[in-house]
């Protein structure tokens, strides 16, 4: 087991991966350097392995395919993921291992939002969208995170060997940081700077389809992790529709003794009885979601005997 593993997912970052594995190898010696190239079409592999790095591939195209892939191969006591763009100064890894090792931290996170993103970055619609997924997050799970989407984290062990990876794509930060928030598990910020990417380096990321992506992976996550929550507004909103048509046909019945839109009545009948579902549905659910946070627990403590077992044979 290293002791602290650099992973790095690579797609066409010729331009820059040299200098971000020679940064890591500068911030983190003791490191060992993982370059996962997902099929580059340039020369990012043969760079990054002349630069030092440990190259692996995976071929299944997107971000949270080749996050998949390294969380199950490598085993490490402390994770850093950095994007291969260079646009995370790697000088800050050294804090966030620190929290991972010595603090106890599960997941620490890069926040780029408190210092020089908004200034750095030149895509206006890209910091609308990170502070909208920010509120939305932090509103819906009542948690406190300063930055959903960066790409510059350290994780534990336990968070590696439990993170259940459904994404495939750049989604899966949103996915990271509310499995995190939902298992209670430890979260730290620190700030760190942020610069826009070198002339000539070209983000993957698009903006719309991708923000889209994200948008849903939140919905999605919302309805799975707090359905009680959830099917309980669907109720509201289906009870609410089903009164405001009622009250007509109520008024017209008192004024006449007559029931003069029967196709009415019938339909919010229909609505109110699909608004109690809905509810008793976010009820069982809910008591599914609560086993389930049970299960996980149990999962973990076996995760993190197995990481303790290791280090003592070590």
């Amino acid at each position: 087991m290293d002791k602290i593993a650099v992973l790095i997912p690579c797609y066409n970052e010729e331009k820059t991966i040299a200098k971000v594995v020679a940064d890591a190898k500068a911030a983190l010696p003791e490191a060992v350097i993982y370059v996962y190239d997902n099929n580059s079409t340039d020369r990012t592999a043969e760079l990054a392995k002349a630069a030092g790095a440990v190259i692996r591939h995976e071929y299944m195209q997107g971000k949270g395919n080749v996050i998949r892939r390294m969380f199950r191969e490598i085993e490490a006591r402390c994770y850093i993921m950095v994007d291969g763009d260079d646009t995370y100064p790697m000088e800050f890894a050294p804090e966030m291992v620190d929290k991972v090792l010595n603090h106890n931290a599960d997941m620490v996170v890069g926040d780029r939002l408190s210092s020089t993103y908004f200034s750095e970055n030149k895509r206006p619609f890209h910091n609308m969208g990170n502070s909208l997924v920010r509120s939305s997050i932090n509103r819906l799970f009542g948690c406190d995170v300063k930055d959903i989407m960066t790409g510059f984290r350290a994780f534990s062990y336990g968070f590696v060997k439990t993170f259940p990876v459904l994404s495939k794509g750049f989604e899966i930060e949103t996915e990271m940081t509310i499995h995190a928030v939902y298992n209670h598990m430890q979260i730290d910020n620190v700030v760190v700077e942020y610069r826009d990417r070198p002339e000539g380096s070209v983000s993957k990321l698009n903006t719309y389809s991708d923000g889209f992506r994200v948008l849903g992976t939140i919905f999605r996550l919302y309805r799975d992790y707090k359905p009680f929550g959830f099917f309980s507004l669907f109720a509201l909103l289906l009870a609410v529709i089903s009164v405001l048509f009622f009250i007509p046909v109520l008024f017209e019945y008192i004024a006449t003794g007559l029931v003069l839109k029967f196709p009415t009545l019938i339909v919010c009948g229909f609505v109110m009885l699909a608004a109690i579902q809905s509810f008793f549905a976010g009820l069982m659910l809910s008591n599914m979601a609560q086993k389930n946070r049970r299960d996980f627990e149990y999962r973990y403590t076996l995760v993190c005997e197995k990481e303790r077992r290791q280090r003592e044979e070590e």
